[in-house]
Formats: structure tokens, C-alpha cells, sequence
């Protein structure tokens, strides 16, 4: 089983809700999450030791009390450690260090031997009322540019592997059947947090296909209250 952690906000726990599910028992993945929370939050936080994390499994939290980053980070052997910005600055480069380097070299302080990952978040949907919109000129093909500008700049420097969960989500919303301004079904539930079915889902095949190299197509587990044929679409654009 490869066990991993991931330090991030409510985009992570979106991403995690249904993996292990549809992993079936190949992954462990557990959540470090305060809502909005960025790079510069997670390294103030290192510096202060502050327990101000829910550690969620499935997008709930575990525990009563909320822990800090240290602790998290020595609970288990982890395979894998996820990083990821806050979504409304995941576009703008200079937001990233000197924070991302800190991050990094705290958890490979604790966790020497887990590898790294970058999760690459996704746009908002277009009309999202997110204030952060104004950043991309509320547009939605100019903020996933700037994501895949900056995190791609960002990432690379780090020697970073990349999970896209961003592109999967930008891809499945120029299709008319995931495009709510077209009648689709929303891949979101607010504008920019994922639907709680359909945009989890995909965000989950995407690190499922990352972590375990297998195609999204072999996936068979099927949330509470999803239409199957729309879940299989989701399949075919992760691949």
C-alpha cells in the first residue's frame, strides 16, 4: 500500500474525497487541511509549530483536536508527501517562494524518505463570483494559463513529478456536457470548489493514475447518486 500525505486546503481535500475508494485498497491518503490556505500559511505555520490542521481522511477529520505539520508528518511511514498553492495565487509566480523551498525542505527534514509531489489545481469555472477571479480578469482559459505557467516554472525548479488535476478539469469543461453555461453538468459546486460527485471524482481518478501508473478506465467504483455514463466520460478524459 503506498500511504500519502498531503498538505494543502480545501482543493486537496476535494481531490482525496473518493481515492481510496477508487484505489480499493492500493493507497492510503490522508489530509493536512485549512481552508485557503497557502504556502506562505503553511511555512508560518512550520515556523510557529501551530496545531491548525484538520487531518482528514475522505474529506473528514480523523481527529477531535487539530495538529500541527510535525506531527502529521511523523505519524506514519509516507511513501508520498503532496504540495500544492492556494488556488486564487496558484497563477502568480512570485507568490510561490520563497515559501515552496521552506516547505520542501521541512518535509524532507521529517520525511526523508518520502518522494514529492506537486498538485496542479484547477481554474474556476467560468462566472465564478471567487474575489481571487479578478487576478486572471475573471476569465477562465487565463487563469489555467497562469496555473500551468507558474506551477509548471515552480514545480520544474524543485524537480517536481506534477499532478494535474487542473488539466483533467479544464479539458472535461470545454466538452458541452460538462459546461454548465451550455446546459452540462457543473464540474463544480460553487464556482470553484469540484461538484461533490462528479468534480471529487475526478479530481480522484487523476491522482489514482498518478500513484498507481493504472488507467482511470480500470476504476470501478461508483460514488452514492452518480450517473455511471457520466463517470465513465470522466474516466476517458484521465485516461
Amino acid at each position: 500500500m503506498i500511504k500519502i500525505l498531503c498538505i494543502g486546503n480545501s482543493f486537496s481535500t476535494d481531490a482525496t474525497r473518493y481515492l481510496e475508494s477508487i484505489a480499493e485498497g492500493e493507497l492510503m491518503v490522508r489530509n493536512c487541511y485549512i481552508g485557503g490556505c497557502s504556502l506562505k500559511m503553511h511555512c508560518d505555520n512550520i515556523a510557529a509549530d501551530a496545531a491548525a490542521y484538520e487531518y482528514q481522511k475522505d474529506a473528514v477529520a480523523m481527529v477531535e483536536e487539530y495538529v500541527a505539520l510535525s506531527d502529521a508528518l511523523t505519524r506514519e511511514n509516507w511513501d508520498w508527501v503532496t504540495v500544492q498553492q492556494v488556488s486564487h495565487q496558484s497563477g502568480k509566480l512570485g507568490t510561490y517562494e520563497p515559501y515552496l523551498t521552506d516547505l520542501l525542505a521541512y518535509v524532507r527534514q521529517l520525511c526523508p524518505q518520502a518522494k514529492i509531489a506537486f498538485h496542479r489545481t484547477w481554474a474556476y469555472e467560468t462566472g465564478s463570483d471567487h474575489p481571487g477571479f479578478a487576478n486572471y480578469d475573471n476569465d477562465r482559459e487565463a487563469m489555467f494559463s497562469a496555473i500551468l505557467a507558474a506551477g509548471g516554472q515552480a514545480a520544474a525548479a524543485h524537480d517536481l513529478p506534477t499532478i494535474p488535476s487542473g488539466d483533467a478539469v479544464q479539458r472535461a469543461g470545454r466538452l458541452a456536457e460538462f459546461d454548465a453555461a451550455q446546459g452540462g453538468q457543473s464540474l463544480y459546486r460553487d464556482g470553484f470548489h469540484m461538484h461533490l460527485i462528479y468534480g471529487r471524482y475526478l479530481a480522484g481518478l487523476c491522482w489514482y493514475r498518478f500513484f498507481t501508473g493504472k488507467s482511470a478506465t480500470t476504476v470501478t467504483y461508483v460514488p452514492d447518486g452518480a450517473d455511471v455514463d457520466k463517470l465513465n466520460k470522466l474516466k476517458e478524459i484521465v485516461g
